[in-house]
């Protein structure tokens, strides 16, 4: 079995969805930011997770995706099976027919043993372990978002300074005549 990176990437975008959340819902820019992932391939991946009903998507401004079940409720291998990455170390597919004409290589009850561990494997992780697992290790989680100051950077105390001078040359010359 070989993990590709629309698996991995998957579960990684699914991980700092699950950390980020509880602000709203996260953009995929942001995620494709932090994460180093394509934009386009993250809406490819979330638009095939949308569909299997593990995120839900939000539109217009402040939008974004969340989860559509608790994070303890996802599983890795339901995260790889919606992105049709195949969890299979069969070089048949599973179909028995590794030699041709239906013919079983030896190994192969070898490796659709190892195709059931992996799978029971993935089943046992969830997104919430996997989640803990970087709070723990000390990832920083982002709170609400900050407004920012639209108007001025200015502390509210502090008065603009007023300069009276002329607006314009002829305002410069009027100046002048009174003088």
């Amino acid at each position: 079995m070989r993990l590709t990176t629309k698996g991995r990437f998957a579960v990684t975008a699914m991980i700092d969805l699950g950390l980020r959340q509880s602000a709203g819902p996260v953009t995929l820019a942001s995620i494709s930011q932090r994460q180093k992932i394509s934009l386009s391939y993250l809406e490819q991946l979330f638009g095939k997770l949308r569909r299997h009903a593990l995120v839900e998507s939000t539109r217009g401004p402040g939008g974004g995706y969340t989860l559509a079940r608790k994070a303890a409720e996802i599983t890795v291998a339901d995260i790889i099976s919606s992105v049709d990455e195949p969890i299979d170390a069969t070089h048949c597919g599973g179909k028995e027919n590794c030699l041709g004409d239906g013919e079983r290589c030896m190994t192969h009850d070898l490796w659709t043993s190892l195709n059931v561990r992996m799978v029971e494997f993935l089943e046992s992780v969830t997104l919430q372990k996997l989640v803990d697992d970087q709070v723990v290790k000390g990832l920083p989680m982002e709170g609400k978002p900050t407004l920012k100051r639209a108007i001025s950077s200015m502390p509210p105390s502090r008065k603009p300074i007023r300069i009276n001078a002329p607006n314009s040359v002829f305002a410069l010359g009027n100046a002048f005549s009174k003088v």
